[in-house]
């Protein structure tokens, strides 16, 4: 079921942000932000985002708000440190269950009276250290700037498992859930995340699981849905455009030859943001044009990378993780210049 090209085109043209705003927000002293997700709740935004403090201990998760998805003001912590455990010193989440519709509300849906956010956690201290698992985390108020609840049952999935398939034997990375009403896969509820091989290999590449409750997984197909033969892509975020899938997503470390992609030099050192389309969730087109975000700027000259995508009011908001003469923030580009 591959999609047209003219359709990839179009989603190209509906989704593309030309106009850098620059950094929106900011770390603390020497430390990192990263991961951006985006959501609307009582007619306000909020962000969850990824923090590593000047020590790089690990992440913790946090929460940020906004009137206008422009100026962001920091809430406090929502998944900190546990200092024990599977996930002691490691907790980098993001939204579930949100609202997949381009264009539409951006809330976030419930399961059992409850919000959700999946995470990666790890035991382990430092930038992103192997092993990381994915954990499953709720709340009553996604507006609040309070520690969510981890389940019982983390992590759901683990790159140990004896189900991991040999694209996420090493580590597993971001991931989206997102509800499926038409049970493309038979399940209500699906998952997509990457993940790193075992032994020398870097590659990273994204696959899916599924799961009826969102506290029990199983992993969906042989392989991964997207792989793009070397480097990594990874970060998933899910939308719905009318009949067609959008997956937003970053590369690094790979550029295919016929790929027109930014202005300038062929650099595979760079991270950037593209996006996959598909009609069932299980067979993907992968984007072969320019790229939604490459860097460009002083703000984002290494990697420009990690997207949230939203249109509102018209506007497309592509909110992503910037690395360069200002360390790693959250920077924003859009569809008009709204400066």
């Amino acid at each position: 079921m591959v999609v047209p090209q003219k359709v990839m085109e179009q989603v190209y043209e509906e989704a593309k942000t030309p106009f850098k705003h620059g950094i929106v927000l900011r770390a603390e002293g020497d430390g990192l932000v990263d991961c951006p997700s985006v959501f609307r709740h009582a007619r306000q935004w909020y962000m969850m985002y990824a923090g590593l403090d000047a020590d790089k201990t690990g992440y913790q998760t946090y929460l940020a708000t906004s009137p206008d998805l422009l100026t962001w003001r920091k809430l406090g912590v929502i998944l900190p440190f546990r200092r024990d455990g599977w996930d002691a010193w490691q907790a980098d989440g993001g939204v579930a269950l949100q609202t997949c519709t381009w264009g539409g509300s951006y809330e976030l849906g419930t399961h059992g009276g409850k919000f959700w956010a999946s995470y990666i956690g790890g035991a382990k201290q430092g930038y992103e250290p192997d092993p990381l698992s994915i954990g499953l985390a709720w709340t009553l108020d996604p507006t609040a700037p309070r520690e969510w609840t981890r389940l019982s049952e983390n992590p759901v999935l683990a790159p140990q498992q004896a189900d991991a398939r040999p694209f996420e034997a090493r580590t597993l990375y971001k991931s989206n859930i997102i509800r499926d009403e038409s049970r493309a896969t038979g399940y209500e509820f699906v998952m997509f995340y990457n993940g790193k091989a075992a032994g020398k290999d870097w590659t990273e590449r994204i696959g899916m699981a599924v799961s009826d409750d969102m506290v029990h997984w199983q992993r969906y197909g042989d392989g991964p849905v997207i792989d793009n033969g070397r480097g990594i892509s990874g970060d998933p975020q899910m939308v719905q455009m009318k009949d067609v899938w959008v997956m937003f997503y970053f590369g690094a470390f790979w550029r295919r030859p016929d790929s027109p992609s930014s202005p300038g030099p062929r650099d595979d050192t760079k991270a950037f943001d593209t996006f996959a389309c598909s009609y069932d969730l299980v067979h993907w087109t992968t984007w072969d044009g320019p790229h939604l975000i490459a860097p460009s700027e002083p703000w984002d000259a290494t990697f420009a990378h990690k997207p949230w995508v939203v249109k509102h009011d018209g506007v497309v908001y592509h909110f992503y993780c910037a690395v360069g003469d200002q360390g790693r923030q959250i920077a924003l580009a859009t569809s008009v210049d709204l400066r």
